[in-house]
This record gives structure tokens, sequence and C-alpha cells, in this order.
């Protein structure tokens, strides 16, 4: 099967913001884009129906419409339409391990969540074998919605310690094909005996931070050599790791953020930093598993 990006349509204006996203995507990495809508109830194909009484009618007017919307804007990009009578979840996952990445839309935290962010977006981020995008909605009068997140420094939310390899050749691999500098985040709170009765010891927290930094540029050696086309800023914040990452990411591109593939049976599907992004965040945010 031809490489592909997949995107989840269920006729939302984020899920069109989240295809939008991906045509430029696929673009950018001269892919196919696989515009992909799932729904238990689709009938079997009728023949020679009228469209006022096609039980599919809506389900195809949602791909046919969104298809038609990305040809126009990327005349040159190939995409493909797909209708299947699956489970949402079921399908996208499958979807997932057939993609390089697949592409979702996303409300982060409103009083009404989307269907795919309240029903299927979390499911599908914690248990997808491959990247997963969340693209919001913007408002706008009139008109397609723009797509989000296309100028802006690629941020990445780094621990110092277990493998990150995919996280890194993702992050790298993607700020090198849009030329935009790539921003390493490491957030890092303060343990106990940084704090003294008169506030922070500045002497250890300097110590802190300084050994982080020697960490953290340890890490990104390998990776600065392997693209050296890629403008690189490393950044310590000591501060709790999901504030940190989110505080920089207010005016990226995309934030990229790791989900280990094998977590503890009673711990949660994702980390503090990938769950604060996803709901936080404005801009895009991928969610990469690794090992």
């Amino acid at each position: 099967m031809e490489p592909v990006i997949t995107v989840g349509l269920d006729g939302s204006p984020e899920s069109l913001a989240a295809a939008h996203w991906a045509a430029d995507e696929a673009e950018r990495r001269k892919l196919t884009l696989h515009l992909l809508h799932a729904w238990p109830l689709l009938a079997p194909e009728p023949t020679n129906t009228p469209s006022e009484i096609d039980q599919n009618y809506w389900a195809k007017r949602i791909v046919h419409n969104a298809r038609a919307e990305l040809q126009a804007r990327h005349p040159g990009l190939s995409v493909v339409g797909d209708l299947v009578a699956e489970d949402a979840q079921d399908a996208l996952l499958q979807a997932a391990s057939e993609s390089e990445m697949i592409v979702l839309g996303s409300q982060g935290l409103t009083p009404v969540e989307s269907y795919f962010m309240g029903d299927i977006s979390m499911p599908v981020v914690a248990r997808a074998e491959r990247p997963v995008v969340l693209v919001r909605a913007e408002k706008r009068e009139g008109g397609p919605p723009p797509t989000p997140g296309t100028a802006g420094a690629v941020v990445v939310a780094l621990k110092l310690h277990g493998p990150c390899d995919d996280l890194l050749e993702f992050a790298f691999g993607t700020a090198a094909m849009r030329g935009t500098p790539l921003r390493v985040i490491h957030g890092q709170a303060l343990p106990v005996h940084a704090y003294a009765p008169w506030g922070v010891d500045h002497d250890v927290t300097d110590e802190i931070a300084q050994d982080a930094h020697k960490q953290l540029s340890q890490a990104l050696r390998p990776w600065r050599e392997k693209f050296p086309g890629v403008e690189v800023v490393d950044v310590v914040r000591l501060d709790s790791p999901a504030k940190a990452v989110v505080r920089d990411a207010e005016s990226a591109g995309l934030l990229i953020v790791g989900r280990r593939k094998h977590r503890p049976s009673l711990a949660p599907r994702l980390g503090s930093v990938a769950d604060a992004a996803i709901h936080h965040a404005c801009c895009p945010v991928a969610v990469v598993p690794h090992d």
C-alpha cells in the first residue's frame, strides 16, 4: 500500500480543519491524502437510487465536499475518499496502522466536546501505533477554515530519561520539511531541597539547570549532526513539565509530545504532558508513540 496520511471526517468544522492541515502536510511530504468517514449504520451501496432516498447521502456528501474543497486548494495532491461501515474508533485505529500519520479534529476543553474528541480521538491517541495529530478549527467569517499552525516553530517536549529516538526523528524530520526552527523544551519541577525558608535557593537551581542543559545537549547531539540544516533551540524550564510545554507552544506551528507504547497496566494511557498539550495547546498537537 502506498504511504498515506489519513484524516478522520465527521462533518464537523474541526474535522474539516484537520483535513486542510492534513492536505498541507501530505503535499509537503509528497504523500497521498486519505479521507475516511466511518459509520456503523452505513447501508449497503444501493443501485440507481435517487439521492433524496439514499440512506448514505449525507455520509457521501461529507467526503465528497471535503475532497472537492481540498482538490481545489491542492490541484496536484492525490486525494482518495473512503466510506466504511465500521465503528469509527476501530476504523481509525486500523487506518493508523496503515498510514504515516492520522489527523483528527479537536475542540480541546470546551463545554460541548466534538464527536471525535469526546468518543473517538482520545482512545485513538492512546492506542495508535503511528503519530496522531489533533487540529482545532479556527473561527473565521465566511469561506473555508484556515489551516491552523502554518507559521511558527516546531516545538517538541523532551524528557531526559528513557529512549526517545522515534520522537526526535519525527520532530527533526518535520522541522526540516517545514524549514522552520525546532524548539526542544525540557520542563523539570524543582525538588524539595531547592527551596529555602526565604524562597528558592538559586545555587541549587543553577546547578539543576546546568545539569539539565548538559543532558539535553548530549541527547540532541546525534540529531543535530543528522539534520544539520535544522536550527535547534534547546530550552530548560524549572517548572512543571506540562505547564512549561504548553506555555512555550503558544506561538508554535506544531507541538510534538511523546506517548510511551508500553505503560504499567494501572497507569493512565497518556502522561501529564501529552494530556495537557491535547487539552490546552492552541496549535496542532502531534502525539508520537515511542518505546
